[in-house]
């Protein structure tokens, strides 16, 4: 392209993204743009390109998942434990494996935390680790050379962290520092409540920490847990970049071959329950000139055949700036900085939140507009225009994120925790592709019915009580 065509291009986009942003601001949706006809058109969105992964089961358990990518020059390394994350913390111990996770690189049994890190650092990369609901992940990377160390390391780290005790108390001060400020968050008040809501004494229920949870843990504690959570018949590596699979499979079986597990393993998570009563709970804060909303009801597993189309129906309803709830909460009624619907799939269930922070004087009529908003879903087929303009924002942010071979990595290992195949990472794009606006609104009756959904609101029961008289009889809570 010549420079001068290049140029123009520029300046029709920056025309058509002040057109967007002055349209924005005068009131009018979005969706209702259009733009110059002279722009060009969008291309076809495109399945994810995934090489050939290359498997291999050790005799210990453990799977080895390698995908050789020509990119950046680093190999990537992401091991994945099931039944390691906050769902197999105990009920006197919400929030045990977020502590738990951090501590395994601070120090093992040949070094300390600076020597880890400074280690690290000298293979040209990093490593870390981190829990979600179902598992723990580590990662770590290194320059191809060093790539060999760096699993070692990894394994290092994995297998014989030592958990000094100087860390653990740092980590719990630290820990203890984040909950005092975490508990003045409407946010963190609605999801404490929200747990209890959607899933009663399921252990989905116990992911916020306490002050008594964090100062129990103890050294012996930390390596119990360890020995019963960090498994290898539980575990997934995924090595991706610069490496092939024999490579791969060599490094690994050096690394980890002789590994075996210790102790007795958690049991499984039973599967959570997908409905329940709806609750109203208003969490009172006095003096607050906001309410913090959280409309929300159980919902799916990732394994379930209804999880991509109530992914695109939650996206058309939440999911981005286009999406209804905040075109009508922010940019039409100005109710609102953001209003979003989201999605959590577990392994063993899921949940559907609605959420906004909207001004007291208007927090009823938010509520209006929200199960509005959730009763069209269900009952008026969505445009093929909205519908494709959604579809590209998934398929398109998706294409994006997994573009890195560190995220691929993360992507399989994560879905691999959940339950979906290695395949599921090429297989997403075409299948949002082909759900329908018919499909849209099965799941959006299916899923959103206003009189399914449980409501929390965080806020001066002063300035909203009277207004959450229509919506369910609310109990008020400190």
């Amino acid at each position: 392209m010549k420079t001068s065509n290049r140029i123009n291009l520029i300046n029709k986009l920056l025309l058509a993204t002040a057109v967007s942003l002055a349209f924005a601001a005068s009131g009018v949706a979005a969706r209702d743009v259009e733009l110059p006809k002279q722009l060009p058109a969008y291309a076809k969105d495109k399945a994810l390109p995934v090489a050939d992964i290359a498997q291999l089961k050790l005799d210990n358990g453990m799977q080895v998942w390698v995908v050789p990518r020509d990119g950046v020059p680093r190999v990537d390394f992401v091991l994945a434990i099931k039944d390691a994350g906050n769902a197999v913390d105990d009920a006197e111990h919400p929030g045990f494996a977020d502590l738990f996770a951090g501590l395994l690189t601070e120090g093992t049994a040949k070094r300390d935390s600076r020597a880890i890190a400074e280690a690290a650092q000298g293979m040209g990369g990093g490593i870390g680790a981190s829990a979600s609901m179902d598992g723990l992940n580590l990662r770590a990377n290194a320059l191809p050379s060093h790539a060999a160390d760096m699993l070692s390391l990894l394994a290092e780290v994995a297998r014989e962290p030592s958990f000094p005790e100087n860390e653990v108390q740092l980590a719990q001060a630290n820990a203890l520092q984040s909950l005092k400020v975490s508990e003045t968050q409407p946010g963190f008040r609605a999801e404490r409540a929200l747990g209890k809501i959607l899933y009663g004494d399921h252990p989905y229920a116990r992911t916020e920490p306490t002050e008594q949870a964090i100062t129990s843990v103890s050294v012996d504690m930390l390596k119990q847990e360890h020995a019963r959570r960090i498994r290898p018949e539980h575990a997934l590596l995924v090595i991706t970049g610069r490496i092939d699979k024999d490579q791969g499979f060599a490094m690994a079986k050096k690394a980890f071959g002789d590994w075996k597990g210790m102790g007795d393993a958690p049991a499984d998570i039973l599967p959570a329950r997908r409905e329940a009563k709806p609750s109203y709970v208003l969490l009172k804060r006095d003096g607050s000139v906001q309410s913090a909303l959280r409309v929300a009801q159980p919902a799916i597993p990732a394994t379930d055949p209804d999880y991509v189309p109530l992914s695109m129906t939650r996206t058309v309803l939440g999911g981005g700036f286009s999406s209804r709830l905040m075109q009508n909460l922010r940019e039409e009624k100005g109710y609102t900085y953001g209003a979003y619907e989201s999605a959590r799939s577990y392994a063993s269930g899921g949940a559907l939140i609605a959420g906004a922070d909207v001004r007291n004087e208007v927090t009823g009529d938010s509520l209006k507009e929200i199960m509005g908003e959730f009763q069209r879903i269900g009952s008026e087929p969505v445009g093929q225009k909205e519908l494709d303009m959604n579809k590209r924002y998934v398929a398109g942010g998706y294409l994006i994120t997994n573009q890195l071979q560190g995220a691929v990595a993360g992507t399989l290992a994560n879905n691999w925790v959940i339950g979906l195949p290695p395949e599921f990472l090429a297989q997403y794009v075409p299948m949002i592709q082909k759900v329908t606006p018919e499909q849209i609104m099965a799941m959006g009756k299916k899923y959103f019915d206003p009189k399914n959904q449980s409501i929390v609101v965080v806020g001066d029961p002063s300035q909203v009580s009277e207004q959450l008289v229509p919506y369910g009889e609310f109990s008020v809570e400190e």
